[in-house]
């Protein structure tokens, strides 16, 4: 039997039963919709959590250095040393941070601590915080290194900050108030909110509450930690490697330095490199994406287990039919194909709708969820399409076989 004769008799059988095989085609319908919607989930999560490490930097290492009583102050030790290793370090600055209630004013505006919402961060550092952040200047200049040296109160904003203090008006120059002291604005950096959303457990969408942080920050000379935060010691740093294999060596470097000049019997210190976190969180993403398309995977063998049920119901219907072709001479690969063709093609059709359901609903949640256009990716849509071809090859190899094994006579003999 030719292949076209045997797609016809496959497209008759289909048409004449439209309710069975629609119902026949919901089982891979949902399931497919199923892989694709949750395989491409955990891909657009994966996409958020990359943009949020690329939003704070890459190649960073978290430095701590600190003694029981506070006392310590290892920042132009650790910058100087940081500078000697040219070869492996491209940035470093203190990330000392505002602590107590500080506010910074303009006019009528004022931003405190008050509303988690809209509180902003308020960090000392020196002329390469822009660089060891991921930050860029959008209007104005970064800290200098006289700024730091000279102890000169001013600052720098956040995107969101300089947003709310100045609305449509130009900082640059212009005196705010934190904590009552003037500071003159000197720049304003890019925003780094890309309006990313990110759902926890409990539903609420952290992620875009962190990113938009990161437009909330008054940034000034660490130096001035003596006068702003209570004269505590900065003891976090950030060091910017030159890249991924220099992170580590670096780290290992900075650590051992440190652990050189403090005694562990009246301090700590530690180094962290972020890379390490960035690869453990694409494994476990790996890890989810793969349990996703498990538990989806379910769902298919659950319409594939219906297919192979419709498939044995028209092997009965259709009982005669396969003797009076076997009287006159069919082989039995020509009745096991043309069974095969009739189960892959109601699972083709299935697939095909299930795939634009699927899309569809990856349209959706990659809005609700991440406020990103999430389109499952060309591999997905041909992988789909061919799991849902094979699914019904192989459901309906069964079924198939059986037909091809009866007797003429006794099939004949069927009412």
């Amino acid at each position: 039997m030719k292949i076209t004769q045997a797609l016809k008799m496959a497209a008759k059988s289909i048409s004449a039963n439209k309710g069975r095989s629609a119902l026949t085609m919901l089982g891979v319908i949902i399931g497919l919709a199923a892989v694709i919607i949750l395989v491409s989930y955990a891909q657009g999560q994966n996409m958020a959590m990359q943009k949020y490490y690329e939003s704070l930097g890459e190649n960073k290492l978290t430095v701590y250095a600190s003694t029981f009583e506070g006392g310590l102050d290892v920042s132009e030790e650790l910058a100087n040393y940081c500078r000697r290793l040219s070869d492996c370090v491209a940035g470093f600055t203190p990330m000392g941070e505002a602590m107590g209630q500080i506010n910074i004013k303009y006019g009528f505006q004022t931003m405190d601590q008050s509303d988690y919402e809209t509180m902003p961060s308020f960090y000392f550092g020196n002329e390469q915080f822009g660089l060891c952040n991921n930050y860029t200047i959008a209007k104005g200049r970064e800290l200098s290194s006289m700024d730091v040296r000279e102890y000169n109160q001013v600052c720098v904003l956040g995107a969101a900050t300089a947003s709310t203090l100045f609305g449509m008006i130009d900082p640059i120059g212009k005196t705010v108030s934190i904590s009552g002291q003037p500071f003159t604005v000197i720049g304003v950096y890019k925003a780094k909110g890309n309006g990313t959303t990110q759902y926890d457990e409990d539903g609420e969408n952290w992620q875009e509450v962190e990113m938009t942080r990161m437009d909330r920050i008054v940034v000034m000379p660490y130096t001035l930690t003596r006068t702003l935060n209570n004269n505590q010691p900065v003891d976090r740093y950030i060091v910017k490697a030159v890249d991924s294999s220099s992170a580590k060596r670096a780290a290992s470097l900075i650590k051992a330095f440190l652990s050189g000049i403090i005694d562990p019997n009246y301090g700590w210190c530690d180094v962290t490199n972020e890379g390490v976190w960035q690869e453990e969180e694409n494994e476990a993403n790996r890890l989810q994406q793969m349990f996703l398309g498990g538990i989806a995977a379910i769902s298919l063998l659950v319409g594939g287990v219906g297919i192979m049920n419709i498939m044995l119901v028209t092997v009965t219907e259709r009982t005669r039919e396969i003797g009076i072709r076997k009287a006159i001479g069919a082989e039995r690969r020509s009745i096991i194909a043309q069974f095969l063709i009739e189960a892959a093609m109601i699972c083709g059709i299935g697939g095909v709708i299930g795939i634009g359901v699927g899309y569809l609903g990856t349209l959706i949640v990659g809005k609700l969820a991440f406020g990103l256009v999430l389109i499952p990716g060309a591999g997905i849509t041909a992988g789909a399409f061919a799991i849902s071809v094979a699914l019904g090859i192989i459901f309906g190899m069964y079924p198939a076989a059986k037909a091809s094994r009866l007797q003429p006579v006794d099939a004949l003999r069927a009412d």
